[in-house]
């Protein structure tokens, strides 16, 4: 392995002006342990995903280090010798989606597993078409208006999923959500960077006492064996649910693909459809056995801003690290006797997070809400989101339903779309307000004229990139 990343200068040390490239390493004893800083980095949340939505964890992590490796490879090429420097964990985006699908937490995996198989599917295929002809049309369909509605009507939908974990055990909420915040602006570096892991174990000892939690599970599970696999089964309805994650997952790679252009010095837009593509093939190979789809995770980004080091080497040892964790079942049944109020704490953050950084891609993008083709889409998204709008139907005898996150997502891309198209026509051409003729008479008291009121400034109706740095769920 030697042979495939040059050894960046003595192996041991980064000079302050300098980065460790992704077709670069250090020695082997330092790649080993930021592959292993790499896992810590992405645990905290990769967990709770198959935690809340009943599938096996040890599987999901193993899951997740068999993705990482594959999307190194498949990014491989395009100006990038050895790959993309990222680690694939588990997606928030699929939720709630998955536990409609499995009609209750943990009750038909298999179902959610084939919802989950044929998003990738679509996923990789929207890569492949990026690939070859380039990402204009990701860039028109999704321009960040829309993106940052999309991500944000994520974690609002979710947010009642977390309200009632915290008040069934509203104590042991609170204290693994202070515990949370104080870690987190009052420890500094790598440390602070895990400070949901930290909280989540100190809520986790503070429900001992409690009596809240039960490990006959843990004593009974073994030290070794493997991991719970599933075999995904495919309903109409779990295809419907599922697939329009898909959109998330699109913002999410885009932003985080950018991102680490902008830290490498890199121009990394012929990249991206490979990227859509590896994250595409991770949540294939993860609907296949049993394991949560998957995104690429700022977490990590965070931690190669803070090290300078990009090297895919030290992913390519995280992967290989994920995947021993995943035949320790006891280190499974440990993480699923998590009780209720532990979850509701760190969802309350989590999931307030997604919104959160959907209103980020706005920001950072100078979205203008003034202008009512941005503005209207996405205040409609957010409450179809946010209430949980469903549409529920039959066709030849079998059910299905939209959710609230399918549901805000078309609407908000069709909505803008419609409005765009229309106000070709109408007041505000291609965004933007006609001026109306002024005449002397028009001005107050029939004294200087003025300017119509109402301008809505720049427009941002034309194609544009996804915002930068969205956190991956």
């Amino acid at each position: 392995m030697a042979v495939l990343w040059t050894l960046h200068g003595d192996g041991r040390r980064v000079l302050p002006n300098e980065v460790v490239s992704p077709d670069e390493r250090l020695a082997w004893p330092q790649t080993i342990g930021l592959g292993m800083q790499h896992v810590l980095a992405m645990f905290g949340a990769t967990f709770l995903v198959p935690v809340l939505t009943g599938f096996p964890p040890t599987t999901t992590i193993f899951f997740s280090g068999i993705g990482t490796i594959a999307f190194i490879l498949i990014t491989r090429g395009r100006g990038q010798r050895m790959g993309l420097p990222s680690y694939l964990g588990s997606s928030f985006a699929f939720i709630s989606p998955v536990i409609i699908a499995e009609g209750g937490v943990g009750k038909d995996i298999p179902a959610a597993l084939g919802g989950i198989l044929v998003c990738g599917a679509v996923l990789f295929v929207i890569g492949a078409f990026v690939n070859r002809f380039g990402s204009k049309a990701i860039e028109w369909l999704m321009p960040p208006a829309v993106t940052g509605a999309v991500v944000a009507l994520i974690g609002l939908n979710l947010a009642p999923t977390a309200a009632s974990e915290f008040s069934a055990q509203a104590l042991t909420a609170f204290l693994t959500l202070a515990a949370i915040l104080l870690f987190t602006v009052l420890l500094r570096g790598f440390i602070g960077r895990i400070s949901i892991l930290l909280g989540v174990v100190l809520g986790y000892l503070v429900a001992i006492p409690q009596g809240q939690i039960s490990f006959t599970a843990v004593k009974n599970a073994a030290w070794v064996g493997l991991p719970t696999f599933h075999t995904p089964t495919f309903s109409g309805k779990a295809v419907l649910v599922i697939v329009p994650v898909v959109l998330v997952l699109i913002a999410e790679n885009t932003g985080h693909i950018k991102a680490v252009a902008s830290m490498t010095g890199r121009n990394l837009d012929k990249s991206l459809g490979r990227g859509y593509m590896g994250d595409g093939l991770a949540t294939m190979l993860a609907g296949l056995g049993g394991g949560s789809g998957t995104t690429t995770y700022a977490e990590n980004i965070g931690v190669m801003a803070a090290t300078k080091v990009y090297s895919t080497a030290a992913y390519i040892v995280a992967g290989l690290f994920a995947i021993c964790l995943g035949f320790i079942p006891k280190f499974g049944a440990l993480i699923f006797s998590l009780p209720t109020g532990v979850l509701g704490g760190a969802t309350t953050v989590l999931y307030g997070l997604i919104a959160v950084l959907g209103a980020r891609i706005w920001v950072e993008n100078h979205v203008d809400f003034k202008n009512p083709i941005n503005l209207m889409p996405a205040a409609i998204a957010l409450i179809i989101g946010a209430a949980n709008y469903t549409w529920a139907f039959s066709v030849g005898g079998n059910a299905f339903a939209f959710n609230g996150i399918a549901m805000g997502s078309f609407t908000c891309i069709f909505a803008y779309q419609v409005m765009k198209y229309l106000s070709r026509y109408g007041l505000f051409r291609s965004g933007e307000p006609e001026p109306e003729p002024v005449t002397p008479a028009s001005g107050p008291m029939g004294g200087t004229p003025v300017a119509p009121s109402g301008t809505l400034g720049t427009s941002t109706s034309g194609p544009a990139p996804v915002g930068t740095g969205f956190t991956p769920r």
